[in-house]
């Protein structure tokens, strides 16, 4: 007789699990300010942006998902660039700093700027307190500066990252302004 009480607290669990969303809506808010370090020395601000959609894919240099994915953001920057979107990529590994010129010549082609930065102001930015994360990770940003989506490695979003980036960008490019963003 106890078998059956604790079969429907485990059914309800289970219920309640299925119901609960994937995504987490959070308020809206503004993008903070984010420093790219280039392979020449230099530093590219996030705010040089504003007025552009932006897409920030943070990376990896020795992720093979990272290296796949990077060409097919090449392919959305010259597609979208007259738009009126930047796509910025960002490495964020222990080898970052040193990988980033192969990684560069390898896999963005300089069709988009790819900088480093450490893995904490990376998760910082897109408000991730989880030290566990998949990469690459998609940050998108409005034209007004207001983070929209954020999307970590393991979400369904990147089974066809190209498709599902374009998707993210055609909705910021027409949309009317949304009150929350979304965290997948």
């Amino acid at each position: 007789m106890k078998i059956l009480p604790a079969a429907i607290i485990l059914a309800s669990l289970g219920l309640l699990i299925a119901a609960t969303p994937p995504e987490q809506a959070q308020p809206l808010r503004k993008a903070p300010e984010f420093v790219f370090n280039l392979q020449d020395g230099k530093q590219l601000l996030l705010s040089s942006f504003r007025g552009k959609v932006v897409a920030i894919s943070f990376m990896f240099t020795t992720c093979p998902h990272c290296q796949a994915f990077c060409p097919l953001l090449a392919n959305i920057q010259r597609d979208y660039e007259a738009k009126g979107v930047q796509i910025i990529g960002d490495v964020i590994d222990p080898g970052a700093q040193q990988g980033l010129a192969q990684f560069n010549q390898l896999y963005a082609k300089g069709a988009f700027p790819v900088g480093w930065s450490t893995q904490e102001s990376a998760l910082e930015f897109i408000n991730h307190p989880d030290p566990h994360y998949y990469v690459p990770m998609m940050a998108f940003i409005d034209r007004k500066g207001f983070m929209r989506a954020v999307y970590i490695g393991d979400n369904d979003f990147f089974k066809d990252g190209e498709k599902s980036a374009r998707a993210e960008l055609d909705k910021l490019l027409g949309a009317p302004a949304h009150t929350a963003i979304t965290k997948k």
